[in-house]
């Protein structure tokens, strides 16, 4: 089996489902500043603890989405 980027997968469900990643990856970093609650994450292979404070510098410094969610592989 080969990998290749998820974006180019004949499914489109499957193209899609990066973005809604994305956009759950974003609604969850707002839920937690606006509860002031730190979530979870993994970033370059490790699991980090961001809290409501890091998380709205981060967005006022605009702040792409996470390492972590961006080059996804399928196998195919």
């Amino acid at each position: 089996m080969s990998k290749r980027d998820i974006s180019n997968a004949k499914n489109p469900d499957l193209r899609a489902s990066l973005i809604a990643m994305h956009r759950a990856a974003a609604a969850a970093r707002q839920t937690a500043i606006q509860t002031n609650t730190a979530i979870v994450v993994g970033r370059d292979g490790q699991i980090v603890r961001i809290t409501a404070e890091e998380l709205k510098q981060e967005a006022a410094a605009g702040s792409p989405l996470p390492r972590s969610a961006h080059g996804q592989s399928v196998d195919t």
